[in-house]
């Protein structure tokens, strides 16, 4: 299998190791933007999407800064390949490049691991078959982490997730949170958001976003921040009958009568290699359809996007 990559961050990084998991004998090729890059780990280094188009490729990874993958997912278009890009799809909305996309019939894949965590999928799984402790009147969502943390030895005002005009903010670097609950609930009927950048980060980026999602019985909250210092990722359902705590760092959820509803091992990091093997099966079985595809992974990011700035 030969297999593309755009951009070599740490999310490529952590692509290529479930790559390797699941295939060990893959072909990897990264498209560099320097002809002095450096090579990474057994990694075919190429220059240009000239250069690349000759070799003839299974699937491309798109996981450059944000605010290049529509230009990117215009070039691999011509390749005719399947397309993982990497969350969120682009840094604004790309309905011109639906239809070409419609046209090609190509696999899309908009890689949201979050939706691999088995407690998301337990909870899916009850949402869906209605084996819910009663119904559901209040979701609130809250991910709050240190943006100076995420990537140790270096400075963080230099990253993409700082810089707005390269598709950074937390509301788009956390997209996670806004996809699951579409997931599992669906789109809402209509919703209400404000965004700022205004806490001691000192960062152009949006750093603060708070969402208001209305559905038919109830209404979801999501809270979304850069600067919280101890790590919080949590969703609480409100049940006429009892309260859910569903922590995502820990893979599990109580009651508010402290039973334990669900609880896992698998860790994040583990998500990502059972996103990949997802795709690879897709990929093997010439699938056109995934379940996050770049249509609906459209339609996420343009409510993300409609927001007030107070």
């Amino acid at each position: 299998m030969k297999i593309l990559i755009i951009g070599l961050g740490s999310i490529a990084k952590k692509h290529i190791a479930a790559i390797r998991s699941i295939e060990s004998n893959a072909s990897i090729y990264a498209l560099r933007s320097q002809h002095n890059a450096q090579a990474y780990d057994g990694i075919t280094n190429l220059y240009s999407f000239d250069e690349a188009s000759n070799i003839g490729f299974d699937f491309a990874i798109i996981s450059n800064p944000t605010s290049e993958h529509k230009h990117t997912i215009q070039k691999l278009l011509e390749f005719k390949i399947p397309l993982f890009i990497e969350k969120p799809v682009a840094s604004s909305p790309i309905d011109d490049l639906i239809n070409s996309i419609k046209e090609s019939r190509i696999l899309t894949y908009v890689a949201c691991n979050l939706r691999f965590l088995e407690v998301m999928q337990f909870l899916k799984e009850r949402v869906e078959s209605g084996n819910t402790p009663g119904r559901i009147n209040e979701v609130n969502v809250y991910c709050g982490s240190y943006l100076p943390e995420w990537r140790p030895g270096t400075d963080f005002r230099e990253s993409y997730s700082a810089k707005p005009e390269m598709g950074g903010g937390v509301h788009l670097d956390l997209i996670h949170e806004f996809d699951y609950i579409c997931w599992i609930f669906g789109v809402p009927e209509r919703h209400k958001a404000f965004c700022r950048s205004k806490s001691s980060l000192a960062i152009d980026a949006i750093d603060y976003a708070k969402y208001l999602l209305f559905y038919e019985d109830f209404t979801c909250d999501i809270t979304l921040n850069y600067f919280r210092r101890d790590y919080k990722r949590e969703i609480e359902i409100l049940f006429d009958t009892v309260t859910w705590k569903m922590d995502l760092a820990k893979n599990s959820i109580t009651n508010s009568n402290g039973v334990v509803i669900f609880q896992s091992e698998q860790s994040v990091a583990d998500t990502y290699t059972g996103q990949m093997r997802y795709f690879f099966d897709l990929v093997s079985n010439s699938e056109k359809d995934s379940f996050n595809d770049i249509i609906f992974a459209n339609e996420i990011l343009k409510l993300c996007l409609d927001y007030e700035r107070p």
